[in-house]
């Protein structure tokens, strides 16, 4: 009997803990930062190829990355026809440093960077357009 109500409350735990991560991909959330934190980064994302002269839709991709072709899509066609945002996709093999310091822990994961290079918004997993949109006009 003991394992039988181990192995429900296994379970249960387990589709509690794949629902609470299912509801937060591809969720946009609002980051703050701290200004040593942006000045850290600053250096960083220049390097990277982020520029200042308008918002960078910022996400890190890999090869093996299957949802990232889908970001890929989204961010396309959210930026198509917009003038006020520009496309950065980091391979995260090729930029750890900066993943680290952006504390990337899986992708897909997206960042809204205002022309000042600081964070706005974030969002794991697959964004969807009108959540991406909504992101770029709150800057």
């Amino acid at each position: 009997m003991t394992g039988i109500t181990v192995l429900v409350v296994v379970a249960i735990l387990a589709v509690a803990t794949g629902l609470f991560l299912r509801s937060r991909s591809g969720a946009v959330r609002a980051v703050r930062t701290t200004e040593s934190e942006n000045d850290a980064l600053y250096p960083l994302l220049l390097d990277a190829g982020a520029a200042t002269d308008s918002a960078t839709v910022l996400h890190f991709s890999a090869d093996w990355c299957g949802p990232c072709a889908a970001v890929r899509r989204v961010v396309g066609q959210v930026l198509d026809g917009r003038n006020d945002a520009r496309e950065l996709e980091l391979d995260i093999d090729a930029h750890p440093i900066l993943a680290r310091e952006l504390g990337v822990l899986s992708l897909p994961t997206t960042f809204v960077l205002d022309s000042a290079l600081q964070r706005r918004s974030r969002i794991a997993g697959v964004p969807s357009a009108a959540a991406l949109r909504s992101a770029l006009d709150n800057l």
